[in-house]
C-alpha cells in the first residue's frame, strides 16, 4: 500500500486502513469485521467532524452525546456475541452507528435514546440503509424496554455505576449484557453480564470512557 495524499480520498485504500486499525486493536471476530466493513461510518459522523469519521477515535455528536471509537464498538460487539435469531436490546441510539452494526448479526435490534433529535437523525439514516430489522424509540434507557422484554442480548453505550436492575431483569437466562461501569467523571470498565439458571457471572473486559447513563428523556 502506498503513502501519499491521493491515497485519502480512495475509498478502498480508507477501508483497508478502516480494518487495519480495527484488527490491530483486538477486533477478529470475522462477522463482525464484515458487517463493519459494509457499515459506513461517515453516514453517522457529519458537520466538522466529518473529515475524521475513519479515524479510530470518539467524535462529538449533537446533544452533548459521542459516537464511540471503531475499536470499541468492534469489541463491544464481538464481546456481545450476537446471534442471527437474537434479538438485541441498545441502551444509546447516539448516532445510530452501534445499532447499524449490530442490525447485521441479529434478528432485530430495538435501541432507545433520551434524546428525540437523535432517535430522528439515526432512523434517517437506517431508512437510507434499508435497515429494517432496526426499532429506534425516545425512552429512559436505564428502565430498558419492559414491554419488549426479555433480550438475548443487551447492550449499554452508556455508563452506570453498577448494571442496571431493570436491565438484567430483562435479559433471558443464557442471555448477555456488556456494559461500561464506573463513575461518570473516571475510566470505567466494560463489563460483560451473563444470566444463568442461578444468578449472573461477571467478566471484567477493558478499561473504557463514556458518557453517563442518565435516567429521565433529554430536552431534545
Amino acid at each position: 500500500m502506498t503513502e501519499g495524499h491521493g491515497d485519502e480520498d480512495d475509498p478502498a485504500e480508507r477501508k483497508m486502513r478502516f480494518l487495519f486499525q480495527l484488527r490491530s486493536r483486538g477486533v477478529t471476530d470475522p462477522r463482525v469485521l464484515a458487517v463493519m466493513e459494509r457499515i459506513d461510518r461517515g453516514l453517522f459522523v457529519r458537520g466538522q467532524f466529518a473529515d475524521r469519521a475513519y479515524e479510530d477515535t470518539p467524535l462529538p455528536i449533537p446533544c452533548g452525546q459521542t459516537i464511540s471509537q471503531p475499536s470499541v464498538v468492534g469489541l463491544m460487539t464481538q464481546s456481545l456475541n450476537p446471534g442471527p435469531r437474537d434479538t438485541v436490546l441498545e441502551i444509546g441510539t447516539g448516532s445510530g452507528y452501534q445499532a447499524a452494526v449490530l442490525s447485521g448479526l441479529c434478528r432485530r435490534v430495538y435501541t432507545v435514546d433520551r434524546h428525540r433529535r437523535l432517535v430522528q437523525e439515526a432512523e434517517a439514516i437506517f431508512r437510507q440503509l434499508g435497515l429494517s430489522n432496526i426499532t429506534a424509540q425516545v425512552a429512559d434507557g436505564s428502565r430498558g424496554l419492559p414491554d419488549q422484554a426479555p433480550f438475548d442480548r443487551i447492550l449499554v453505550t452508556a455508563a452506570a455505576e453498577d448494571p442496571p436492575g431493570p436491565l438484567l431483569a430483562q435479559l433471558k437466562i443464557g442471555g448477555i449484557m456488556v456494559v461500561p461501569v464506573g463513575q461518570s467523571d473516571a475510566v470505567q470498565t466494560l463489563i460483560r453480564v451473563t444470566r444463568t439458571e442461578t444468578g449472573f457471572d461477571y467478566d471484567e473486559l477493558r478499561q473504557v470512557r463514556f458518557v453517563p447513563l442518565v435516567e429521565g428523556l433529554g430536552q431534545t
